[in-house]
């Protein structure tokens, strides 16, 4: 099981990957950059390549709707080269607040752009002719699609250190995650219990499963988790705390009333009940109520918060559940702690 961290685009970034190099030299194996409508991914893991030598380097994730299919190709091609095979193109639909509200992007078919975007990003990196021709996406743009006329198939003028750089969707919907079982290299979903993982994604992965080209290998699970290793019983506390209340944030406050994914997802895990009164708690402004509604056992089993041997015994769930990858966030005070601890896990994943 590989172990991946977070890291984001709020405070100093330079100071953020100049400490980089001291997680890779405990083990790290893949830092996650997102992007929002902060700064940009692109431009941060180019810094990051340069300032590394073995850590991946993965977009976690990139909006399909803000770069075109080719774009993204050019970008996870440029990157990958060079940070010499390191990439991992993540993708993700993001939302309408952030497509439409920042970019001015119709939110439409995510299902269907994310299909299209494998099939195009493979194409360009096999030095294929760009020519497509997609529901969404035209290559090259006919007259009769509303072009010139005037554009023609090309080749990427580059050749790809890799034809098959790995591709990983965000994804919590039913018909999303199945995609991503059926064609992506890897799957990274939001909010994971490991032990009710089945409950809500299984019958999705099992039909993507059941269509996935045997060449594409195993279908990657890259799980994003809060890491702290104490003995410290009120550190332990304050930490939970910290995960309650980022639950409610989306299960809660994430979209209104019968458009909050995240709230279905609770709901699908079991918790209907509590899905509805966090929703309206904070619905209303009551987030510490909202938060408080969460329950206890599902904060403790989505965070590797505890005593190492709380931890390992945490770490046999997620292996049980398949997943290959530990995306987890470092909670300790101190970067001596943060590395220590991230070091520890490490070792503790074999």
């Amino acid at each position: 099981m590989k172990v991946g961290m977070p890291i984001t685009y709020a405070g100093d970034f330079r100071e953020t990957i100049a400490h980089l190099r001291d997680f890779e030299s405990v083990g790290l194996d893949r830092v996650m950059v997102p992007e929002a409508y902060g700064f940009d991914a692109v431009s941060q893991l180019g810094f990051a390549a340069a300032t590394t030598e073995r850590v991946e380097l993965a977009f976690g994730i990139l909006p399909m709707f803000s770069r075109s299919p080719t774009n993204l190709a050019m970008t996870a091609a440029g990157l990958d080269y060079i940070s010499n095979g390191r990439c991992v193109l993540g993708l993700g639909a993001s939302g309408p607040q952030v497509v439409e509200g920042f970019h001015g992007i119709k939110y439409d078919a995510p299902l269907g752009r994310a299909r299209e975007h494998v099939d195009i990003c493979r194409t360009i990196w096999r030095r294929e002719k760009s020519e497509y021709h997609g529901q969404h996406y035209h290559l090259p743009l006919t007259e009769e699609d509303g072009g010139s006329g005037l554009g023609k198939p090309l080749r990427m003028m580059n050749r790809p250190l890799r034809d098959r750089i790995p591709m990983l969707l965000a994804a919590i919907g039913p018909k999303n995650v199945a995609l991503a079982a059926e064609i992506f290299d890897e799957w990274q979903p939001f909010l994971f219990h490991p032990e009710l993982a089945e409950l809500a994604f299984g019958e999705a992965l099992a039909s993507g499963r059941a269509k996935r080209d045997p060449e594409l290998g195993d279908l990657g699970i890259a799980v994003q988790t809060f890491l702290l290793i104490t003995d410290d019983e009120n550190a332990q506390s304050a930490a939970l705390q910290g995960v309650r209340n980022h639950v409610a944030l989306y299960v809660g406050g994430m979209g209104a009333k019968g458009k909050n994914f995240y709230n279905t997802l609770f709901s699908r895990y079991g918790f209907a009940a509590e899905a509805e009164a966090i929703q309206a708690l904070y619905l209303q402004g009551k987030k510490e109520e909202a938060a408080a509604a969460v329950p206890q056992d599902f904060v403790r089993s989505i965070a590797l918060i505890g005593s190492a041997e709380h931890i390992e015994a945490r770490l046999s769930a997620y292996r049980a559940a398949g997943v290959s990858c530990l995306i987890a966030e470092p909670l300790a005070e101190t970067h001596a702690e943060r590395v220590d601890h991230v070091g520890q896990l490490k070792s503790l994943t074999g």
